[in-house]
């Protein structure tokens, strides 16, 4: 039977679910759990956000006429790197809004149509398409003239052993170095000005928190946020440890290259949230539209608890990290209010209602059938979203560094309505 009105009831979690009766599915977009277990059930939920935040690190970096020539701090090339896991590394930027369209360009979301029925990721993702997913309007590439060159070493996946240096206990990942061993041969061929770091999500099972939030609406009829929060703060302090290891490591690259602290910045950045709190959800939770509609399976309770605790959570604690390392915050938690995935706020893409960074969505919706294109894409920034993140990377970067800032949206606006104020 669908959603109760709110109010889900407690069940074994070991139940065998049988037939949900999904009604009419209006996109092969829907999540189809019938007449399987749990466990098979969570593996293949586990799919859709895995992706996003635990998917394969793949290819070399990403930069946007690299110089090649040896180079000391102050000279060759400036460059801006970006460092850390799929918020940074351009995951989702593929597409411009949601649409239940399945076919040809998707009404012009699907940046990676060709023709007819063929597609290709690799003229967003370029080699990284399926692993990084490194896209080209990732936030470092979406900044605009902040610096000579654009070096994007992110990758969806990716966690701090990612980050730090192979000597120093960082662990390689997909064929790659570690991103701090990377860093080292740039720094060494370009004069680098700022680094963005977004790290930490993998490290709290960010994308285990999805899945099972998705799964506590699609099969349990039942809340996730109290389970759910205990495990973040079981973790979180271990997990800000390894945060600012990664700062440590970063560090210890420049200064290994010659450069002095203050010569560049470090941006740390929290994350933004993807779903919109309850009341500001465009779809009913006592239905299936949430799941096969609007890709958003979440309960309003857990929605509230994901937006106004879980995300604030994890954004004060970062801050906290940037300040006890000398790095530069930037609060991303309001970045996509009010464009998140199913905000009333914000249009699915249709027939009618075209593409646009003023009226669609800046997340990707949950497709966990992978009717268009993959699962690790799901509950990221699109590519309206990665524009917006751009901007507010070139605005705290044009502050002193030693501020740290939030950055939010204007209502109808695009990325140039992006505004900052001081972080509270």
């Amino acid at each position: 039977m669908p959603p109760a009105g709110g109010t889900p009831t407690s069940q074994p979690r070991d139940t065998v679910v049988a037939d949900f009766g999904v009604a009419e599915r209006r996109s092969s977009a829907v999540i189809g759990f019938r007449n399987v277990n749990k466990d098979r059930n969570r593996s293949r939920i586990r799919r859709l956000a895995g992706a996003g935040m635990a998917v394969p690190l793949a290819a070399a970096l990403l930069a946007g006429g690299a110089g090649t020539s040896a180079a000391s701090p102050g000279t060759g090339p400036t460059a801006v790197v970006s460092m850390g896991d799929s918020y940074i590394s351009g995951e989702a930027g593929r597409w411009k809004g949601n649409s239940l369209t399945n076919s040809g360009s998707r009404n012009g979301t699907d940046r990676g149509w060709v023709s007819g029925s063929t597609y290709d990721p690799a003229k967003v993702y370029g080699t990284t398409a399926g692993g990084c997913h490194r896209s080209d309007s990732a936030e470092v590439r979406s900044a605009g003239a902040i610096a000579d060159v654009a070096v994007n070493l992110a990758c969806s996946g990716a966690v701090s052993d990612n980050v730090f240096r192979a000597s120093n206990g960082g662990i390689a990942y997909k064929g790659e170095a570690p991103q701090a061993d990377q860093l080292a041969a740039v720094a060494a061929s370009h004069n680098v000005k700022v680094i963005a770091l977004s790290i930490g999500g993998n490290d709290l099972g960010f994308a285990d928190i999805i899945t099972d939030c998705a799964l506590d609406f699609v099969l349990w009829n039942s809340y996730c946020y109290d389970d759910q929060q205990y495990g973040v703060d079981q973790k979180i302090d271990a997990v800000m440890g390894k945060v600012g290891k990664s700062v440590d490591e970063i560090r210890a690259v420049m200064r290994a290259a010659g450069y002095a602290d203050s010569s560049y910045r470090i941006v740390l950045q929290s994350y933004p949230s993807p779903i919109p709190r309850g009341a500001e959800n465009r779809y009913t939770q006592s239905d299936w539209s949430r799941l096969n509609t609007g890709g958003c399976p979440f309960w309003n309770r857990d929605s509230d608890w994901a937006r106004d605790s879980l995300v604030p959570q994890i954004a004060n604690r970062i801050k906290g990290v940037a300040a006890a390392k000398g790095a530069q915050f930037l609060d991303l938690r309001d970045m996509m209010q009010g464009r998140e995935v199913c905000a009333k706020a914000s249009k699915q893409v249709s027939s009618t209602v075209p593409a646009s960074a003023k009226t669609s969505e800046w997340a990707r919706w949950i497709d966990n059938n992978e009717s268009q294109g993959l699962i690790q894409e799901s509950m990221h920034p699109n590519y309206f979203g990665q524009l917006a993140a751009g901007r507010c990377l070139a605005l705290v970067v044009a502050q002193p560094a030693s501020s740290g800032f939030s950055c939010k949206n204007t209502a109808g606006g695009d990325q140039t309505g992006m505004f900052l104020t001081p972080a509270s």
